[in-house]
């Protein structure tokens, strides 16, 4: 039994906070109550004074597919308050296909090595089953409750084969579309979100098969999509996608496909995404826009993701992947091998290819294609750190992208670069994240472990409404946030989440707004064990959580994970969408605590 108690409590429904004692018992809120709670034979009080008691956070958009399955804590997401994340987006699941097309489809995409998702999968996937699939999940000592989408690539691949799902003259035979179905209605059945797709075509496969090859999910017609479509919106399940995020154009077909047109029940559609780019700076608007009227007069469900923070990236050399969104890019993208990628990037032609494509002022793009704003952080010649590339080129007399190459093919991935590509505009992003088209999240947490870090937007989010309101110039009021994060994206979803009522399932974040300071926006790399010591981009404020609650137990507080957490058992749950998830049996007494 826990008490929680003195803390300002909002419950999820975006009703007003207010001084509350809770008691967890069994894994579920038993009281909520304005005086003080018996607290004789409790186990655990926290006394939350000056603190915020709400639910735990959301993360509705994640790639923790392989490290889930590596290390189940999940602790980077948990140690701000996150219980709840949903796997399985863009088309990329670890269900139906072999570990070494999973391995292959998901790792370049997500920029994480393949070596070490290979091996995850390797050592782990048993199943080939939806309902496997979650059996193995739950068999692991999970942190966080997970909620999953069936990836369109992944059925692709299981029913047609790697090298045929990403063959464009290839179409599904009739009875691997009947597969397909069969596995999308299995994995229904057993409780999954929905399904994931992918039509952006600068995601890429890895390894050396079909390397640059689109994702599979990109091949597919339209009409493949419908069909498949239509199951989800019998069942009132979820389509999770990408438009083309370059041209922009096909988020019409999504908005299509989401309507109900008043005759039939509309497809939940959510869409990545919603966000302030430097290169489209009308964009945001148009994609809000655009959702709300669809939504009304279409008869339309449709939401953007969006993550509340400055879209801030790094990379090592040229390992990003907004370079996949051009043609001189991706060639030096599909090379693999270092020696062979320098030697293309000292080529003259090469070089006059990647000018021009930088140069293309009216081509369609995300990455604003600047290298005056694109700042040196770490570099082997210690001169460089703090240049922009643009000014290196400046002082050389050359072309900042000769600049930019010439640097890549001397120290290689001992550069380390950043840039922001959108989200830049403060008063803009706060607006964007509180409209009622956008949900917040899209962390896309687990992926792109050196290039983001985005793991404790929750936190970024409450500050950037609490500020507001200190300013006296609100755009949410905090209970209104807070839901935001927490319930009214449960409900949408469907999971039983979100919410701190009494019966509910007690997961809750308790947030010293103190902490809500500008250490929010520091940057630190963690080692991932895990991955051979791998550093991951993090951001981290331990002052901000005081502590995270998983099925009524406490993992997280003061700055330290419980000791085994991750290791020795499970807290957290698989969420089935449209079920109350059941109490896991409950430990004899509660771990001690230790620094992570």
């Amino acid at each position: 039994m826990l008490i929680i108690k003195n803390g300002l409590f909002f419950d999820g429904t975006g009703a007003p906070g207010a001084i509350r004692h809770v008691r967890v018992r069994g894994g579920r809120v038993d009281a909520v109550s304005e005086q003080p709670l018996d607290e004789s034979g409790v186990e655990r009080v926290i006394d939350a004074e000056g603190a915020w008691v709400m639910p735990g956070f959301f993360d509705n958009h994640t790639h923790y597919d392989a490290e889930v399955l590596a290390a189940p804590g999940l602790t980077e997401s948990v140690r701000h308050g996150v219980t709840t994340v949903c796997i399985g987006s863009c088309s990329l699941s670890t269900i139906a296909s072999s570990a070494e097309d999973c391995a292959d489809f998901f790792s370049r995409v997500e920029a994480l090595p393949r070596e070490h998702v290979l091996a995850a999968l390797e050592r782990y996937k048993r199943w080939s089953t939806p309902a496997g699939y979650i059996e193995g999940l739950e068999s692991r000592p999970l942190g966080p409750n997970i909620a999953s989408y069936i990836g369109h690539s992944d059925m692709r691949v299981a029913t047609m084969g790697l090298g045929r799902a990403v063959d464009p003259d290839a179409r599904p035979t009739d009875a691997e579309l009947s597969r397909m179905k069969a596995l999308l209605t299995d994995a229904l059945d057993a409780g999954f979100l929905g399904m994931s797709t992918m039509t952006n075509p600068w995601d890429k496969v890895g390894g050396e098969r079909f390397r640059s090859a689109k994702l599979p999910s990109t091949y597919a017609t339209w009409g493949e999509y419908r069909k498949l479509h239509r199951i989800l919106r019998k069942r009132g399940r979820i389509l999770q996608g990408a438009p083309n995020i370059t041209t922009k154009y096909n988020v019409f077909l999504f908005l299509a496909a989401s309507a109900g047109w008043g005759v039939r029940e509309p497809l939940k559609t959510a869409l990545i995404t919603a966000a302030d780019a430097k290169a489209t700076p009308f964009i945001a608007r148009a994609a809000t826009t655009g959702a709300s009227l669809g939504n009304k007069l279409l008869g339309s469900d449709l939401r953007w993701q969006t993550v509340p923070m400055p879209f801030e990236v790094y990379a090592d050399g040229m390992d990003l992947v907004v370079f996949e969104e051009f043609g001189a890019g991706e060639a030096a993208l599909h090379l693999a091998d270092q020696i062979e990628r320098n030697a293309l990037l000292q080529d003259e032609a090469y070089r006059r290819w990647f000018r021009k494509d930088y140069e293309k002022k009216w081509s369609p793009r995300v990455w604003q294609r600047d290298f005056y704003d694109a700042e040196i952080v770490a570099a082997p010649d210690a001169s460089l750190v703090g240049q922009t590339f643009g000014a290196v080129a400046d002082a050389r007399g050359i072309h900042p992208v000769d600049a930019f190459l010439d640097l890549v093919v001397e120290h290689g991935r001992a550069l380390r670069w950043r840039t922001t590509i959108a989200n830049h505009r403060p008063d803009v992003l706060a607006k964007l994240a509180a409209h009622p088209s956008v949900q917040v999240g899209f962390a896309d947490s687990g992926a792109h472990v050196r290039n983001m870090a985005f793991y404790n937007f929750p936190l970024y989010f409450l500050r950037t409404m609490k500020r507001a309101i200190d300013r006296g110039a609100p755009v949410l009021p905090l209970e209104a946030a807070v839901r935001r994060l927490t319930g009214e994206q449960a409900e949408w979803y469907g999971v039983d989440a979100g919410h701190l009522r009494v019966g509910d399932c007690a997961d809750i974040a308790v947030v010293d707004p103190g902490g809500l300071d500008d250490s929010l926006d520091d940057y630190h790399e963690a080692p991932m064990a895990f991955f051979d010591g791998l550093e991951r981009m993090v951001r981290r404020n331990d002052r901000a959580v005081r502590a995270t609650v998983i099925g009524g137990e406490v993992v997280y507080e003061a700055g330290a994970f419980v000791e085994g957490y991750g290791e020795a058992r499970r807290y957290g749950r698989f969420l089935r969408a449209g079920q109350k998830a059941a109490p896991l049996a409950q430990p004899a007494a509660a771990p001690s605590l230790a620094a992570e």
